[in-house]
């Protein structure tokens, strides 16, 4: 079920069977010569409604920018800051809990959304206690990294060893690769990968990852691999969603 192919009055009658919801979240950022530059959003979105079909929870929209500002030196990135983010999040919770939602689980496909997520969250509790908003004292919510299920680490490495790396990676660009089948790309990869750089501004990012890749070989990946990989989320993370949704 889909929030945004929802009307209010099938979003009221779902309250009376579920207070959670599915948010997924991702980014609009390079991800290497062959990578979409929508590829985390497309990943939580893809993930995130799977386990909405798996588990008949209201999936709402995906919130396609993040916090990428250490990829903006390259063309097409689009990034929230972390304060930016952090209201973003907090303003879709407030909304949803005046009307009965307190379980909200962010499925997410970036990394650097993971640290800002975390702050939205103590920030709106701390908010809604104080807007003394019903059930403000209920709402709980939880990060879910797609890409950090341990079944899909696991079979990464399988699949890839070392070669995964880390940004642009061939798990995340097998799973675009299966959901848009029309835009795979094709470029020349140098054989050799920067790795290991400490992460800071967007100018020291590029400069030391200059075809934005960080240890990884995404000419691996297949769209055959992005059906496994997209089966174990699902799958993982319909389970977490639903321990989390019934838990007190």
């Amino acid at each position: 079920m889909l929030l945004h192919l929802s009307t209010w009055q099938e979003v009221e009658a779902y309250l009376q069977q579920s207070c959670g919801i599915i948010l997924p979240i991702g980014s609009t950022e390079q991800h290497g010569p062959t990578g979409l530059i929508g590829t985390d959003a497309i990943c939580a979105e893809a993930i995130a409604r799977g386990v909405g079909e798996a588990t008949q929870a209201l999936v709402g929209p995906t919130i396609n920018v993040g916090m990428a500002l250490h990829h903006t030196a390259f063309p097409g990135t689009i990034s929230l800051r972390p304060s930016t983010l952090i209201l973003l999040v907090k303003e879709y919770v407030t909304c949803l809990t005046k009307v009965g939602f307190t379980k909200f689980y962010f499925i997410n496909g970036h990394g650097g959304n993971i640290a800002t997520l975390k702050a939205a969250f103590s920030e709106t509790y701390a908010y809604l206690e104080d807007l003394q908003i019903a059930n403000a004292q209920k709402v709980q919510c939880q990060v879910a990294n797609w890409f950090m299920c341990g079944s899909v680490y696991k079979l990464a490495k399988e699949l890839y060893g070392n070669q995964e790396g880390s940004h642009a990676t061939p798990s995340e660009v097998a799973l675009t690769q299966y959901v848009y089948p029309e835009a795979i790309k094709q470029a020349p990869l140098s054989t050799e990968v920067a790795t290991g750089h400490r992460i800071y501004g967007a100018t020291n990012f590029r400069q030391h990852y200059p075809d934005g890749r960080m240890g990884s070989n995404p000419a691996l990946a297949t769209p055959e691999h992005g059906k496994q990989f997209y089966d174990l989320a699902v799958k993982e993370l319909s389970n977490d969603y639903l321990e989390f949704v019934n838990a007190e």
